[in-house]
């Protein structure tokens, strides 16, 4: 026998009261999609390449798709690149061509609140129309091997008028140190300072130089981050095998005039012979020829 309710009061249905506590909660935690990035209008270089970012949150958490003429993207050239679960994404175009790739395109995130819509747009020039002040990239970054928890630095100059802005990307994606505790830094020379490497620093980086006149970017180079195993795993490899050793050793001496220029002629996972066969070299090899090869 169900209870009287006392004097004054009612009685809610248990089952119904908990449906709607339950709607209420889920009210105050879902949320529409709203943009924290945007893509940007961008001018590039005939066989360069563009990189629209877009970013969304929301809950639940939103997801992004791109489309150019109404169309979703599809191309040989064009890829697609998400980030964060989802809720962010890279198109990246490569290599550009005009006419073809000069479109508006469309990024739109959504979830099962709402849908919402931004656009940028690309426009694509050949070499002999850039205008004057088109950014330029006077020193792009370098394949580097570096020993992990060790400080690497990806370097990167770039000339324009006005002067350009430098950004970075890492495996197609946008490099931002906000996010990496003070560890990674972009310097005001527009280097990319990476301290106490972690496995995860490994990757292709690239420069990116934009101002009012357009975008450019550097061709490609790859960080390398080995610990001390994979170093001394290395060491043991050249040695065992002598004819490794003298090729790499009479490419690294006879090629380059600089030893600081060694490890980007030698195999990534060796940077070691820079500081160890180099001047090795300098006691095994008779002293004309050392001279010789220094010039």
């Amino acid at each position: 026998m169900a209870p009287e309710p006392a004097p004054g009061r009612t009685m809610v249905p248990l089952v119904p009261a908990l449906v709607m506590l339950g709607l209420v909660a889920g009210a105050h935690g879902d949320s529409k999609p709203v943009f924290i990035k945007v893509p940007e209008d961008q001018t590039g270089l005939s066989g360069g390449v563009a990189s629209f970012v877009c970013q969304a949150t929301g809950e639940p958490k939103p997801r992004i798709t791109w489309m150019k003429k109404g169309k979703k993207v599809s191309s040989q050239r064009f890829e697609v690149i998400e980030f964060d679960d989802g809720a962010g994404s890279v198109l990246r175009i490569q290599p550009l061509r005009v006419q073809r790739d000069e479109a508006i395109y469309e990024c739109t995130a959504t979830n099962s609140l709402g849908e919402i819509n931004t656009s940028a747009k690309l426009s694509v020039l050949e070499e002999e129309q850039l205008p004057p002040g088109f950014p330029s990239i006077d020193m792009g970054p370098q394949l580097k091997v570096v020993e992990k928890a060790r400080t690497a630095t990806m370097l990167c100059a770039a000339g324009g008028n006005p002067d350009p802005e430098i950004s970075w990307f890492k495996d197609f994606l946008p490099v931002d140190p906000a996010t990496s505790n003070g560890r990674i830094k972009q310097l005001r020379s527009g280097a990319l300072q990476i301290e106490s490497s972690e496995e995860s620093d490994q990757g292709k980086y690239e420069c990116v130089a934009t101002n009012s006149a357009g975008t450019r970017y550097s061709a490609p180079a790859n960080l390398y981050v080995r610990g001390p195993a994979a170093w001394a795993q290395s060491l043991m490899g050249v040695w065992s095998h002598p004819s490794t050793l003298l090729g790499v050793l009479c490419m690294c001496v006879c090629t380059h005039r600089h030893t600081s220029l060694c490890v980007n002629a030698c195999i990534p996972g060796l940077a070691f012979l820079q500081y160890i066969l180099l001047p090795a070299a300098a006691r095994w090899a008779p002293e004309p020829l050392w001279l010789w090869a220094l010039g």
